[in-house]
């Protein structure tokens, strides 16, 4: 039978967030091929905050509601900064792009402040555990994530991509990138919800 862990993480990894919304863009605005790194940064950085909630870090959160209040505002400031980011671009033909996607290093230090994940991680220790030793339970979780987390990244990737061929017109790409930036910024409400 398959554990209802992974049907969880799925659905809570795969719906709109901050990561889906910024691996999108950045694929349509870079290509596939240039946002691997961010990607990986993202499977990694999710993995990894996964596992840190069954080793109980989210105890630590609820025992210190204002180291919570700090990491919920430097989520909003950040992801309101991308928002921006993704509202100011202009459209470049490939050739003429000047700016980067997020490295790996950006990608997974990304997750630290990405109120989504940390949301789905402490609802999955604490809802889903299997009661294992705590660092069995870590690496439960860190594995369902990020490997749940990379068809989901990949998916979002190429979808992203592959938009890039339907927003060949500066004013189609400003749309698309000021929708974008919408969606993201309304995530950076809903982390204080």
């Amino acid at each position: 039978m398959l554990d209802p862990l992974y049907a969880f993480v799925f659905a809570g990894l795969f719906s709109p967030g901050p990561n889906v919304i910024m691996l999108t863009a950045s694929g349509a605005q870079f290509g596939f091929r240039k946002t691997l790194p961010h990607l990986l940064g993202v499977v990694l950085g999710v993995g990894i905050i996964a596992g840190l909630t069954g080793l109980g870090i989210g105890t630590l959160l609820q025992t210190y509601p204002q180291l919570e209040l700090a990491l919920k505002i430097i989520a909003a400031a950040w992801i309101l900064w991308m928002a921006w980011q993704l509202w100011m671009s202009t459209y470049r033909p490939k050739s003429q792009q000047r700016k980067k996607p997020f490295t790996f290093f950006q990608a997974v230090l990304f997750q630290w402040v990405n109120p989504k994940i940390w949301a789905v991680a402490l609802t999955a220790s604490s809802a889903y555990s299997a009661g294992f030793p705590p660092i069995n339970e870590a690496l439960r979780l860190a594995s369902a994530f990020s490997g749940l987390n990379l068809f989901v990244c990949l998916f979002w990737t190429s979808a992203g991509s592959l938009l890039a061929y339907l927003l060949t017109r500066p004013n189609i790409w400003r749309i698309f990138m000021r929708g974008m930036a919408l969606a993201l910024a309304a995530t950076a409400v809903m982390v204080f919800i």
